[in-house]
């Protein structure tokens, strides 16, 4: 099994979804995230004054896949997620060495 950490922009998180959903991920879990990268920050006026903001939202959905899927899995995030600019995100993948469903004391494959 692998776990995908996905950063990408807030406005393209129903198209990755969706795109997750396709290939028969069904859970997820999605948190408000900010960052800073090589997109870096933009400059804003507010009521009068300049300020720098670095920190961009972003989202961060996390996904647990099994192995022979995960490949399918970066691919279809990468191609919904993409707009072509500075910012898209990225994509983080990790082994998962165990899973438990607390509800029912499953483990394994079962438990996702």
């Amino acid at each position: 099994m692998k776990k995908l950490e996905c950063i990408i922009r807030p406005n393209k998180l129903e198209e990755v979804k969706g795109a997750l959903q396709e290939l028969g991920v069904l859970g997820m879990t999605v948190s408000d995230v900010r960052g800073v990268g090589r997109q870096k920050g933009h400059t804003e006026h507010y009521r009068g004054s300049e300020y720098t903001v670095d920190f961009l939202p972003k989202v961060k959905i996390e996904v647990i896949v099994p192995d022979e899927l995960s490949q399918q899995a970066v691919e279809a995030v990468t191609r919904s997620a993409k707009t072509g600019k500075f910012g898209d995100g990225k994509i983080f993948v990790f082994p998962v060495e165990e899973r438990v469903r607390i509800r029912t004391g499953e483990i394994g494959a079962h438990a996702i």
